[in-house]
């Protein structure tokens, strides 16, 4: 079983972590620095690295593995089971949703709103041989759950080398 493929991939479809550019160091210690100065500011629901201004949707997820299967778990607060779309093809499992506000107060005036609206997407690698039939989704109290059948393990076939003649 390759850890790797259990990694988040970005839209190129390479791990979404850093590699061995010999940057790498520098712009770490950089969003290092940013990140200390910016400690004692208000965040108002902003995830380090979105843009100003906007709330980062992406919801946080468990990895989890059994003998058996493989379980993704996503925290999707507010989401219903006709908001949410799990996917598979290329060996690449994605969640997509969409939280939408749909309340119009016209008589306040708001200072500050931190509840967020928009679409999220999130993709996992899945290792080769899973068969599609056997993955299995489900969502109660604002938590999707998707299992994943592990595939069997490839077979080992010894062959007889012969002489040749």
């Amino acid at each position: 079983m390759n850890v790797r493929s259990l990694l988040p991939i970005g839209r190129d479809r390479k791990v979404a972590r850093r590699g061995s550019d010999p940057f790498d160091s520098l712009q770490r210690e950089v969003e290092r620095a940013f990140e200390e100065f910016a400690r004692g500011f208000p965040t108002f629901g902003l995830r380090a690295g979105s843009s100003a201004g906007v709330p980062d949707l992406t919801p946080r997820m468990d990895v989890s593995e059994t003998d058996k299967e493989f379980e993704i778990t996503a925290e999707l607060p507010g989401l219903e089971e006709k908001d949410v779309q799990v996917n598979f093809a290329d060996g690449v499992l994605t969640i997509r949703g969409e939280k939408k506000a749909e309340k119009e107060e016209k008589d306040k005036n708001f200072h500050l709103v931190e509840r967020s609206y928009g679409s999220f997407s999130r993709a996992l690698e899945l290792p080769e041989g899973v068969n599609p039939d056997s993955i299995q989704a489900s969502i109660a109290n604002g938590v999707l759950s998707v299992r994943v059948a592990k595939p069997a393990p490839a077979q080992v076939k010894k062959i007889d080398v012969k002489s040749a003649a």
